[in-house]
Order: structure tokens, then sequence, then C-alpha cells
């Protein structure tokens, strides 16, 4: 295929993507801080670039995706961390940029961001915008396991903007209060109500996890940046071993986001004016076909428990948006945290578990890592690859934040979009539709899901179900009663009548009727 030269000035196009990472003990492992991780990984998005002009010159706007230690106001980073996150990294390629941000919390960050800088540029208001983020846990995990405490803070002059952790729609009290309190228990509430939808028993429901994951291994075993790239069958992922102990029902420790990662990663988008100045071969640029963001109800408030309407529709506007059908994207990242993400994306688009296109570029989060907030950013590079490596192709990232509470996705390919009415990018309604929370004393409920939490205290079951009058309740279930404990145990509690007792911290405990 030709390569364009008609593209206007104003377009929006990637020039560069990067990413950098280290695994704990191997050779050149240099237990890089987070900044120096991401510093990398935009040095090799400019490298990627070719360009012969300066691009850390050109960069107008730095976006800084926020390191999970940064997350929550509660967290401290156990070795400190820049004043100026932003301009911490700009700094280490040089670049001085007019606009540094430090960015909210959420997976579905940085795709949504590419969305925005690339709306802004088509705009005329930013010409050179950059997202980048890294993860440390495993180098922190590592050193303080060793009684070692670096010092990663930094003291850097300059403005930016803190957007704040932007967490507030992901609080859900009476989840928490009553134990699930990660992401862990609440994707597994979630996925049993999935799995109540299908009639399926716990250990069949794993091997479906197993058979959707086990071609996502292949995939990490072969990307150099996987924290875990070690291929494994459909039957390793579901079958409980020691090692692969529940974490919480139904999932086994193998088929969740690993967190303990070191990766960084970086894009670079940049008007095609610009593009040109800098001397950015054309062969580099990738367009932007559509970007689309979508917020979810709370979990607790879902009509459907197992369902993500807002990530559907986030994905059905960007293909709408491209004109374009998910048949014709010809690589597809999902995020995949958990399973439910990938098994709703599939449930809607008619998708095979083994579509021979894969259904991952990166691995997953699993597998490749769940490298925080910024995990859409190596899918993205890996998007951008591909679709250079095999021009005219389309390519499709979907990146997921909170307890499927955000969704945002991009479609990308070296065929120019036109941005001339710069309606590429858009953010979606909310949904309307919701359950309320009962605010009363509740005697009964019947179970909709639950899950059981293994965690070191003990075992503990959360249960989400309904009233008589339909409205939801939270509670966990009593599994010191042998009749109760026997139901969840066995993974059947769906459509249960509990009799509810509230403790004196105002938690909800439930027996079987």
């Amino acid at each position: 295929m030709a390569l364009p030269i008609d593209v206007p000035d104003n377009t929006p196009v990637i020039i560069g993507v990067g990413q950098y990472s280290e695994r704990v003990g191997e050779p050149g492992y240099a237990a890089l801080s987070y900044m120096d991780l991401g510093g990398r990984a935009l040095a090799a998005a400019i490298a990627d670039s070719g360009a012969s002009g300066s691009v850390a010159g050109a960069i107008d706007t730095l976006a800084a995706i926020r390191a999970f230690e940064m997350s929550r106001p509660d967290r401290v980073p156990p070795f400190g961390a820049p004043n100026n996150v932003p301009r911490a990294i700009a700094k280490r390629v040089g670049a001085n940029p007019t606009r540094a941000i430090l960015t909210t919390t959420g997976g579905q960050t940085n795709q949504q961001l590419v969305g925005e800088f690339a709306a802004t540029i088509a705009a005329g208001n930013s010409h050179c915008a950059v997202i980048v983020g890294a993860e440390a846990i495993s180098t922190v995990l590592a050193l303080s396991a060793k009684d070692e405490k670096p010092d990663w803070s930094e003291d850097i002059p300059g403005d930016f903007e803190d957007q704040g952790f932007g967490v507030e729609e992901l609080l859900e009290p009476a989840l928490f209060a009553h134990g699930a309190s990660g992401a862990i228990p609440l994707y597994a509430l979630a996925e049993n109500a999935r799995r109540a939808k299908l009639r399926l028993g716990l250990a069949e429901y794993r091997r479906e996890i197993g058979k959707l994951f086990a071609p996502f291994t292949k995939v990490a075993a072969a990307n150099p940046h996987s924290a875990a790239p070690v291929e494994r069958s459909a039957e390793e992922l579901a079958t409980i071993t020691d090692r692969n102990r529940i974490v919480a029902e139904p999932y086994p420790r193998m088929t969740v986001a690993r967190d303990q990662v070191n990766q960084a990663a970086a894009i670079i988008l940049a008007s095609a004016g610009l593009a040109r100045a800098l001397g950015v071969p054309q062969d580099r640029w990738v367009h932007v076909h559509a970007v689309t963001a979508a917020t979810e109800r709370k979990l607790s408030e879902r009509p459907d428990l197992a369902a993500n309407p807002a990530s559907i529709a986030s994905v059905a506007a960007a293909l709408a948006r491209a004109s374009k059908t998910i048949g014709e994207m010809r690589y597809l990242d999902f995020y995949s945290c958990f399973a439910i993400p990938v098994f709703n994306q599939c449930d809607h688009f008619g998708l095979a578990v083994d579509d021979p296109r894969g259904l991952t570029l990166t691995g997953g989060l699993p597998f490749f890592g769940g490298a925080g907030n910024n995990y859409s950013a190596h899918a993205i590079a890996e998007a951008v690859q591909r679709v250079r490596g095999d021009r005219g192709s389309f390519a499709l990232v979907g990146a997921n934040g909170g307890w499927m509470s955000k969704y945002a996705s991009g479609i990308y390919s070296t065929t120019p979009a036109d941005w001339a009415a710069n309606d590429r990018f858009a953010r979606l309604p909310k949904a309307t539709d919701s359950v309320p929370l009962a605010r009363g004393p509740v005697e009964t409920a019947t179970v909709e899901t639950y899950t059981i939490n293994r965690v070191p205290k003990g075992d503990e079951a959360i249960v989400i179900g309904r009233s008589d009058a339909g409205e939801r309740v939270i509670a966990n279930a009593d599994l010191a009663d042998a009749a109760t404990a026997a139901l969840f145990e066995g993974g059947e509690p769906f459509g249960a009548r509990l009799t509810l007792a509230q403790d004196e911290g105002g938690r909800l405990a439930g027996r079987v009727d």
C-alpha cells in the first residue's frame, strides 16, 4: 500500500511507542524506580519514531499515569516519590512540556487520553503529546524483603495538573464493609453471576476460564516484556493446587491479574504537520480512527451483576465511528485483569475464546502482567507495531478501569483517518438503570451472586442479593453454620433465601432458611 502524502497538518498520528521492563534477578536487572522505568520507555518511544529532529524538544503535553502506590489517598509509596511525577519523567529525556499532568486512577485512562489528546491536536491546541506510565511493584517487594529502602523521592520544579485520584465512582462502602474491598472479590462476584446465568458448576466454569486464558499464555511466553513468560494449558490453569490455590471463588491464583511487575510504556502523538517537520518517516505514522469512553453504574447498583453494558457500548461506538465491524479488526486486545471483561466482549460480539486472531496482543494481565493503571499503554504499543507491519490492517484495544467501572476503546491503522470534523473521540452517556441499595432493616434476602474470599484471616463469603421489596442487599453468609457453609462451598447458593441478622458493626450475616 502506498504511504499517505496528503494528510492534513492537524491530523493526529501516533509517531512513537516504547516499552521497557526488567525482571528481578535476571541479567541486566537494575532495580529501577518508577521514574527511571518511565523515562526509559519514553526514550524508547522517541527512538521508535525515527525522527531526524528533536521529539523531546517538541513535546508540549505530558501525562503521567498514576502508579498503583500513588492511586489512593491512603497509600504512600514505600520508597518515596517525586513531588512532580510528570516532570520527573520528562526530565529524563530532556523534555520541558508546557502542560504536565498527573492523571486519575483507572486502567482505561491511557486509552481515553489517546482520544482526548488526538482531539486536542485536531483542534490545533497541541502539537505533540505523550502518555507514559510505569510500575515497579516487583522491585519494591524484592527490595523490601531484603530490608533495603532506596530513596526514590525527587524535588522537581515546575507546575503540573494533579487530576486527583478519581476513585469516587469506585467506592462501594457496603461491599467494602463486608470484605469485598479489592479487585479480586469484586470481580469474582460478577464472574459468579455470569456462571449462574450459564448454569455451570465451579469446576466446569474454571475450565472455561482455562480455555479462555491458555492462548493468552502462549502470547505471553513469546513477549520479551512479560512478567510470567510461561505457556500453560487450559487444564493447568483450571486445576487447583497448592501453587494455584483459590484466591476468591471461582478464581485460581494463576488466572487473576499479576501486579508484581516492573514495566513501563509510552505513547507519543503528534500533528501530521509536526511529524513532517520532525522528519518522522510516514511509515511510522499510525492513525487514530476512533476512541470512545464510557462509565458504568457501581457494581452494587447494576441490574445485571454479570453484565458490563458500558464496555459493550464503548466498543460498539468505536467501531461505528471508524465505520468498521468487529470482523474487520485483524488485531484485538481486550483488557483481561480477570476473565469476565473478556467473556463479556465474546458473549456480545460472538467471539470464540480460540478466535484465530487471538484476544490479546501482550499476553494479558495475568501472564504478561497487570502493569497497574498503565497496562493498556502496552496493548496500544503492541497494536501500533502490528498495524505498522501489516499496512492497512486495523487493531482494536479495549481498556477497563475499576470493577468494570470505566471503559475506553481505540481503533488504530496505518490507513489515514479524517479528523476534519473532530468527531472521532466521544464520551458516552452513563446508563440510568440501577437497583437501589436497601436502606432500612432487611430480614431476608435472595442470593443473586456471591464469592468466598480466601484470605489469611479466614474464609469469608460475600453475598449480593435482593430483598423481598427488590432492593439490593449486601451481606456475609455465615460459614460457621453447617447448612449455610455446605451450600456456599458447594458453589450453588443462587436463588437461596437467607435469614439476616446485623452484628454490632452494622454488617449483615445470613443463614439459609
